[in-house]
């Protein structure tokens, strides 16, 4: 949910993904706070209070999820409906290197009309789809999952993704909005963007699924179709811990992400790894414009060509703005041959 509270400064654990398991009940997690991040990803665009929310909140999706998975590149995750928030889409980036930072990028395109002040940000997505693509580089094939847009939040969906294309129970606990630092006087240049969240998820479990179709929205699976006996208990039960999870807690100075996870679960006995860093990072470069480019013959670019002689190309997630002699683009330029 969307919160507005006061906080301190900038603090050691922010902009972190924390990795843990509960070695009682057969669960992992992670913890993310974000602050900078945020801040950069939104200082991009001027988007309307309901959208910031949904970036906001896919960008801690995806933190968490990217850092739960084996990536060798790229995790994106994109959502895409029928209502006034067309498409919101994020980009996590594996660390390259062993203790460097993942990087995250996201932005959304929207109908800037259609949208209230008083609007849910959820209820601005409509009827569409939420989808989860992995990109492991060269070599490997990509992959990609859906389900439908359903359960009111986008947390909701991601749990709904993961009971039906991996049949593994998950659960998330989120919190973000602005805050702003005490003795600030609450203006719009005062406040900052933070976000903190949880991510719960039962070990792959063996076996078939019993249940011929979900009993969740639409026919959706939910952890009740997937797990029984005492698996479904231990979850249950850490899920019911889980509930206890307050706001400041998530995103406040006061409580470190170890010590919130010994309050919340120290009876199914935490075990946390490596925290892994996280950044706003972006992939766009000249190279790559140029590349996308090069499908185009030379009578293509001249509808391309602005007044002044040049093609340009804005990246929608940095805002980088390219300026190109079309001389140099497409299968026929100067670039092209030289490069022969």
């Amino acid at each position: 949910m969307a919160t507005e509270t006061r906080i301190g400064s900038k603090i050691a654990w922010d902009d972190t993904v924390l990795p843990f398991q509960l070695d009682r009940s057969g669960i992992r997690g992670r913890v993310a706070r974000l602050d900078g991040l945020l801040d950069q990803v939104l200082a991009q665009h001027k988007y309307p209070p309901a959208i910031e929310a949904l970036v906001a909140e896919c960008a801690l999706l995806t933190a968490l999820i990217g850092q739960s998975i084996k990536l060798r590149w790229k995790l994106s995750l994109q959502i895409r409906g029928n209502g006034p928030a067309r498409l919101i889409a994020t980009d996590y980036y594996g660390p390259e290197k062993e203790g460097e930072p993942a990087r995250i990028r996201a932005y959304a395109s929207f109908d800037a009309d259609r949208i209230t002040e008083t609007t849910d940000p959820f209820s601005l997505i409509g009827e569409g789809f939420f989808a989860v693509m992995l990109d492991q580089g060269e070599g490997m094939l990509p992959y990609q999952g859906f389900t439908p847009i359903a359960g009111g939040s986008l947390s909701a969906c991601a749990e709904a993704y993961f009971a039906q294309s991996e049949q593994i129970p998950t659960r998330f606990a989120l919190t973000f909005g602005k805050s702003q630092e005490p003795g600030q006087s609450g203006g719009l240049h005062d406040s900052g963007w933070r976000a903190g969240g949880i991510m719960l998820q039962h070990m792959p479990q063996t076996g078939g699924i019993a249940a011929s179709e979900g009993s969740g929205e639409g026919g959706l699976l939910t952890h009740a179709d997937i797990l029984s006996g005492a698996p479904a208990e231990d979850w249950n039960r850490a899920n019911h811990l889980l509930s206890t999870v307050e706001e400041l807690e998530l995103i406040g100075p006061s409580v470190t992400p170890t010590d919130l996870l010994v309050r919340l679960f120290h009876e199914e006995e935490p075990r946390v790894f490596d925290a892994q860093p996280v950044r706003f990072g972006c992939s766009c470069s000249e190279d790559k414009v140029r590349n996308t480019l090069s499908i185009y013959s030379q009578k293509d670019l001249a509808h391309m060509t602005t007044p002044e002689g040049i093609v340009t190309a804005d990246c929608q997630f940095c805002g980088a703005h390219y300026q190109l002699d079309p001389a140099t683009l497409g299968f026929e330029g100067a670039a092209a041959g030289d490069a022969g």
